[in-house]
């Protein structure tokens, strides 16, 4: 695959960035792309490794090493195709995942791993760009109808393959646009919604029905939903916050981050007034919890005109190469530093909130920290531990909350007596992604668990497929790496 010697050639290179004081000043894109020729040398130095272990790192089963071989013989038609057999979207995937691939890429063993997601993103780009990407309608119907609750990754990746399939799909979503956290919860700095809104475009031509502001649950019942469908898949999100229940917590200016991004997500859109305005501009901000959220909460800070934006994270800081513990292929826990961080918080680890401080308007003023450490003793669960005589007081307008999330609204679980499990996720089995109400399945992080987009779009396909069985008594779709390659 590639270049025989293109890894010995050829250095890693990936897309650069506007400046930050230029970025900063807008809500685009600002990566600057790669030139045709630098894309066909990267694509290139993917190894005649023999096993392919980055297969291994992609929920979706990605060919690899196929599209990285078509784009090194420019033949990007080939590589569109190839990559669009096993991904619905990846132009999702190229900007927004933290591409597991890479770090199971066999020449990462000892040298800088083949740039796989950059390539993904430039050959959805190229496709898109090209008039590749086109609707294409199933050939025949099925008399079959299947409601997809929710139109994140997950729910549109499942509607997609169960039209495919000849079922007659509509996607129920409660916000105003579809798209789900893709559209409401990641900064358009690293996605714009016109991203979202072109495949959108593609799928309704496809034949799909989307049915906006409509909560499942609350404007329809589960039990409507059940008795008009013949097969429902529950897709939505991960929503239940993760609180942070210490003094002061309810006070002014102590808000979630996803009250927070979808706001400014809307304001970018156009929306003017909100009902609980919130804003970082002058403010000395912040943002608790260390990962993609809380990174996110960082960029959009700085773009409002905060004075201060510093970053808390409970646990300590990560090693920047390969922890020893957490060998390749697996996946590594190393310090990540995104764009947001680098354009101007400052990062403080080992650290814990203990209280908020207000005023006596009942305004966030400051709060209140001690560094912590973690014991571990063999056999157990780390625990963590407060150094004495480190407490210290920060000044503090907005604290954003990053917490991460706890599981998914189970109102439609409850009226129809969907079982869940010990985690608050709808309970249902990789092996058929079915619930224990036949006919209902679930996907995403409804039924795993707050994780990534990669694995939402896995999710999805796979339950399509199930779906499609119970429905048909079998089905062609493909299942996880199997090339459905006629399709663009």
């Amino acid at each position: 695959m590639g270049k025989i010697t293109g890894f010995l050639e050829f250095d890693r290179k990936v897309e650069s960035y506007a400046p930050v004081e230029e970025r900063v000043k807008n809500y685009h894109e600002f990566t600057v792309p790669l030139k045709d020729n630098e894309l066909k040398d990267q694509g290139a130095r993917c190894m005649d490794c023999g096993i392919p272990f980055c297969h291994s790192g992609c929920p979706l089963g990605n060919l690899i090493p196929d599209f990285n071989d078509a784009v090194y013989r420019g033949k990007w038609d080939k590589a569109a195709k190839i990559l669009h057999s096993t991904n619905n979207f990846p132009e999702f995937t190229g900007r927004l995942c933290p591409a597991p691939c890479e770090e199971a890429c066999v020449l990462g063993i000892n040298e800088d791993p083949v740039t796989i997601e950059n390539i993904e993103k430039n050959i959805v780009e190229t496709a898109f760009a090209k008039g590749w990407v086109v609707a294409e309608p199933p050939a025949t119907r099925t008399d079959k109808k299947v409601a997809v609750v929710g139109s994140g990754p997950a729910g549109l990746a499942a509607a997609q393959q169960l039209n495919r399939a000849g079922h007659h799909v509509t996607v129920f979503e409660r916000d105003e646009k579809p798209g789900g956290l893709l559209r409401y919860g990641i900064p358009d700095f690293k996605m714009e919604k016109n991203i979202i809104d072109r495949r959108l475009k593609v799928l309704e031509e496809e034949g799909i029905e989307f049915k906006c502001g409509v909560h499942v649950g609350k404007d329809i019942s589960g039990e409507d939903l059940k008795n008009d469908f013949d097969a429902v898949v529950l897709s939505g999100g991960a929503t239940v916050r993760r609180n942070l229940p210490i003094e002061g917590a309810d006070l002014k200016g102590v808000v979630q981050a996803m009250d927070f991004l979808p706001q400014n997500n809307r304001r970018v859109d156009g929306v003017k007034t909100f009902e609980n305005e919130i804003m970082a501009t002058g403010k000395d901000v912040v943002v608790i919890g260390g990962g993609d959220t809380g990174s996110d909460c960082i960029g959009t800070s700085i773009r409002h005109g905060a004075t201060s934006v510093s970053n808390f994270e409970i646990m300590p800081m990560s090693t920047v190469e390969r922890p020893e513990g957490q060998p390749w292929p697996f996946w590594p826990m190393r310090l990540k530093t995104s764009t947001s961080h680098k354009e101007g918080a400052e990062r403080f680890f080992s650290i814990s909130t203990k209280k908020f401080l207000g005023d006596k308007d009942g305004n966030l003023t400051g709060l209140v920290t001690s560094e912590v450490e973690w014991i571990k003793t063999p056999g157990q669960r780390p625990q963590l531990k407060e150094v004495p005589g480190t407490e210290k007081e920060w000044k503090c307008e907005l604290a954003l909350l990053a917490l991460g999330f706890t599981g998914s609204e189970m109102t439609i679980a409850e009226q129809l007596g969907i079982e869940a499990d010990d985690r608050t996720n709808i309970k249902a089995s990789e092996a058929d992604y079915k619930t224990n109400v036949p006919g209902i399945f679930a996907a995403g992080d409804q039924r795993r668990g707050q994780s990534l987009i990669v694995w939402a779009i896995s999710e999805g396909r796979q339950a399509a497929y199930h779906v499609d069985t119970y429905l048909m008594g079998e089905s062609a779709l493909p299942l996880k790496g199997e090339g459905d390659l006629p399709r663009v």
